[in-house]
C-alpha cells in the first residue's frame, strides 16, 4: 500500500475510537479504517436519502451548520482540550476555506450538469490528487507507474457501472464543467494538504484536525446561508418537524466516525491510497443497493465491476520496480567506522 505511516498524537501512535492502529498489521489498518468509513457514510447515504428525497428537505448548507456542533460536541466529550492543538489555526483556515469552495463549487455545478455528468467527473478524484501530491511542500510524492493504472480502472469502472441504469444520458455545460474541475481542485489540494500536516508534525491528531477545521468551518457557512434565506426557510420547517433533528444528530454520529477514519487513513496510507477507498465506497454502495434491492445487473455492470476489482487488486500490488534508496553517513559516523576497522598491517 501507498503512503508512509506516521504516528500522530501525544504517545506518537495513530488512535481511531481508543483503537491504536500504529500497533497493527498493515491490511488490519486498512480494514478498521476502510470498515469505519464506509458504516459513516453508508448511514449518511440513508439518512439523507430519507431527509432529502422522502421529506424534500434540501437545506444541505444548514444541515451542514446543524451536524458541526455535533462534531464539536463529541469530540470535547472524548476529553479534547484547545492546549492539544499542535498547528497554527492559520493552516485550518486554509483548510476550511480549500474544503467550503470545494462544497460550493459542487452544489453550484448541478445547476448546468445532471447527475449522471456530475459522477463522471467526481469519480475521477483519485487522478487528481496523485498528480497534485508531487507538487505540495513537505509532501513531492511520486507514485510508481501500475498505481496511475489502477487508478484509471477504478475510475473507468465506476463511472461505466454508474451509468448503466443511468434514467439520462451525461449532460455537458462550459459553465458546470469549469465548475466541478474547479472542486476536483481543490478536493485534491485539501486531501493532499492534510497529509502533509500530518507527514511534517508528526504530534497532529485526528481529532485536533476535524476540531478546528469545523470550528473554522462553521462561519464559513454563514454568508451562503443568509444569502439564499436557507436558514430562514430551514429553521421554519424543522420546526415544524423537530424530529429532524434527531435524524441530523444520528448521521452526524455516523459521519464523525467516518470523517476520523478518513483522517487516519490519510495518516497511514496518503491522500491517494484514501481517494482510492472513497471512490470504491461509491461502487460498494451502489452494488448493495442492487443485492438488498435485487435489481437486475446486466454485462454493463459486469464489466464495470471487473475493472473495479481489477484496479483494486492492481492498487495492492507491490511495486515492481522500486527505487533504492541510499542513505548518506554522517562524517562523525564514518570516523568512528574507520577506528572500529582492524589493523591488519603486518
Amino acid at each position: 500500500m501507498g503512503g508512509p505511516i506516521s504516528a500522530a498524537g501525544d504517545d506518537n501512535v495513530v488512535r481511531l475510537l481508543g483503537i491504536n492502529l500504529t500497533s497493527k498489521p498493515r491490511w488490519l489498518q486498512l480494514l478498521i479504517c476502510g470498515g469505519g468509513f464506509f458504516f459513516g457514510y453508508m448511514v449518511n447515504g440513508v439518512c439523507e436519502e430519507y431527509v432529502y428525497n422522502r421529506l424534500h428537505f434540501s437545506y444541505g448548507w444548514y444541515f451542514t451548520f446543524v451536524q458541526g456542533f455535533v462534531y464539536l460536541g463529541l469530540i470535547l466529550a472524548q476529553g479534547f482540550k484547545l492546549k492539544h492543538i499542535q498547528n497554527p489555526w492559520n493552516t485550518y483556515v486554509k483548510l476550511s476555506a480549500v474544503l467550503m469552495g470545494s462544497h460550493g463549487l459542487t452544489k453550484g455545478s448541478l445547476m448546468w450538469l445532471n447527475y449522471p455528468a456530475q459522477i463522471m467527473f467526481k469519480s475521477t478524484k483519485v487522478l487528481p490528487v496523485m498528480i497534485m501530491g508531487a507538487f505540495i511542500p513537505g509532501l513531492r510524492r511520486k507514485y510508481p507507474f501500475h498505481e496511475y493504472i489502477s487508478a484509471i480502472m477504478l475510475i473507468v469502472g465506476l463511472v461505466i457501472f454508474t451509468l448503466a441504469d443511468a434514467s439520462t444520458s451525461p449532460n455537458f455545460n462550459v459553465m458546470g464543467v469549469i465548475m466541478v474541475c474547479g472542486a476536483l481542485v481543490l478536493d485534491a489540494f485539501l486531501g493532499n494538504l492534510q497529509e502533509a500536516i500530518f507527514t511534517m508534525n508528526p504530534a497532529t491528531t485526528q481529532m485536533e484536525m476535524l476540531f478546528c477545521s469545523t470550528v473554522v468551518g462553521l462561519p464559513f457557512l454563514i454568508p451562503p446561508m443568509v444569502l439564499t434565506g436557507e436558514i430562514f426557510r430551514a429553521w421554519a420547517s424543522c420546526s415544524q418537524h423537530p424530529y429532524i433533528y434527531g435524524v441530523l444528530v444520528f448521521e452526524a454520529c455516523a459521519t464523525f466516525i467516518g470523517q476520523l477514519s478518513v483522517l487516519c487513513l490519510i495518516t497511514l496510507f496518503g491522500a491517494a491510497t484514501t481517494a482510492m477507498v472513497t471512490t470504491a465506497r461509491k461502487a460498494f454502495t451502489l452494488l448493495l443497493s442492487y443485492i438488498i434491492f435485487t435489481k437486475p445487473l446486466t454485462g454493463q455492470h459486469g464489466s464495470g465491476l471487473l475493472l473495479i476489482s481489477m484496479g483494486i487488486v492492481l492498487k495492492m500490488m507491490p511495486d515492481p520496480f522500486p527505487k533504492t534508496v541510499y542513505t548518506a553517513i554522517p562524517r562523525t559516523d564514518m570516523a568512528n567506522l574507520d577506528k572500529e576497522k582492524p589493523d591488519h598491517r603486518v
